[in-house]
């Protein structure tokens, strides 16, 4: 059985379908359980936002879901796209679908893009490779792709290098690389961390642009919380790889469950914040080579009781569409 759970879309049926999905590493005898038993669905036209510090597993999640991690992985669990079973796949089916039902933008386009080719080059190989049409539409769809993701001078950028390129327009150009084929789901992985304040916002502002404008579903992995309420329709919470709160973005950052959440705000400026200092969560995350027993937040939560390390808790119905993974959510949580 899985271990967390997030709610079906009632309206439409859900293109992406994930249950009881584990991302486990092994090596010399040893095994790193990376992602613990995640469930969601996912709808054309919305966003999902994984929210979590550094090592949660929010990365590890996405790039399960096409299964682009390194031989030593295993993955389990079910991950249904568009109707596909996608761990059926073999490698060449799998490739048929990366870039048309599902692409993915990486966090630094500095080494996801080739250097020894140009932008228009790379973005025509993709869709001359999925669409088998001639290297001159290629080139001519990757010139309506820098357009529609606002590069300037796009005709020039086509023979530019990534190298050539500021931080801000080689993101774009991962953009309108990963957008060339028009893929339903759209896999974006912290695509702003190494970008300044106001370049980020611009690309934020790009990709919902882009979503309402093609209908995508979007993953999208961040850290940061003004990230997650610019972007998100539903955030999911993750900790030591698994998922410890889910929700509607504004109900989640209004009346966080979790006591990691609730960590993760005040540990964030934000508009409104009292003057002050920040109260950091205390200690760091823990060694998926050693886990503490029960709860994997317990060692660093305020609220800790006993009873938090005899096993880990199940995923809370706090109502419909909301959920958090703590005993005490559990405890005062109506059956």
């Amino acid at each position: 059985m899985a271990e967390s759970s997030m709610p079906s879309e009632k309206t439409n049926p859900p293109l992406l379908s994930v249950r009881g999905l584990t991302a486990a590493f092994r090596s010399e005898g040893m095994s790193l359980d990376a992602v613990n038993g995640v469930d969601f669905d996912l709808t054309l036209g919305k966003t999902l936002c994984l929210l979590g510090e550094s090592g949660s597993g929010k990365t590890v999640t996405m790039r399960s879901l096409i299964r682009l991690l390194p031989p030593t992985a295993r993955i389990g669990g079910r991950i249904e796209l568009d109707g596909v079973d996608v761990q059926s796949l073999d490698d060449e089916h799998l490739r048929a679908i990366r870039g048309t039902k599902v692409s993915m933008i990486f966090q630094e386009p500095m080494t996801a893009l080739d250097p020894v080719f140009t932008v228009g080059h790379q973005i025509a190989e993709v869709v001359v490779w999925h669409e088998g049409v001639s290297w001159s539409a290629g080139r001519k769809r990757a010139l309506e792709m820098l357009d529609l993701v606002q590069v300037p001078s796009a005709r020039r950028r086509l023979d530019s290098y990534s190298h050539e390129l500021s931080g801000g327009l080689r993101q774009r150009a991962m953009i309108a690389l990963a957008l060339a084929c028009r893929p339903k789901l759209l896999l974006a992985d912290e695509p702003t961390t190494a970008l300044d304040a106001t370049v980020q916002i611009q690309i934020l502002l790009l990709l919902r642009e882009l979503q309402r404008e093609l209908g995508m579903a979007t993953i999208f992995v961040t850290h940061d919380l003004g990230v997650a309420c610019e972007i998100a329709d539903r955030v999911a919470v993750m900790y030591a790889g698994r998922f410890v709160e889910t929700g509607e973005i504004g109900e989640v950052i209004k009346t966080p469950q979790h006591p990691y959440t609730i960590g993760l705000l005040r540990s964030t400026v934000h508009a409104g914040s009292e003057k002050g200092r920040l109260t950091p969560i205390p200690g760091a995350p823990p060694d998926l080579l050693n886990m503490p027993p029960g709860c994997a937040f317990a060692p660093r939560c305020s609220r800790a009781v006993g009873a938090c390390s005899d096993h880990v808790p199940e995923l809370a119905q706090v109502k419909p569409g909301r959920e958090a993974r703590c005993i005490l959510v559990s405890e005062t949580t109506p059956s």
